[in-house]
């Protein structure tokens, strides 16, 4: 698991990677307060390794739980900055500061 950020020079905007290693997973997406936790909206590509690789535009200045969403099942990112509890869902979300 990997986190990649780029900040651009020209506006407040971080592109960050988001990289899951799951060979015998057949869909992986990354949800999180950045897209109203909808898998639909942010699916991670399977490259030929096996790794699961996608690129999300997030606002500078601003830090967003996520989880990773493997096969149905939700993981969270041992990459991550840090963690928060979240009493909806009652476990604890990767966060990601930017």
């Amino acid at each position: 698991m990997s986190i990649k950020k780029q900040y651009l020079k020209s506006k407040p905007v971080c592109k960050v990677t988001f990289t899951l290693p799951a060979e015998d997973a057949k869909k992986v997406s990354v949800v999180g307060s950045f897209n109203e936790w909808n898998a639909k909206k942010a699916p991670l590509k399977k490259l030929k390794n096996g790794t699961f690789k996608g690129t999300l535009d997030l606002e500078t200045g601003n830090s967003y739980e996520f989880k990773y969403v493997v096969d149905g099942v939700y993981v969270n990112d041992d990459a991550a900055d840090a963690y928060a509890w979240n009493d909806f869902a009652g476990a604890e979300n990767s966060v990601v500061n930017v």
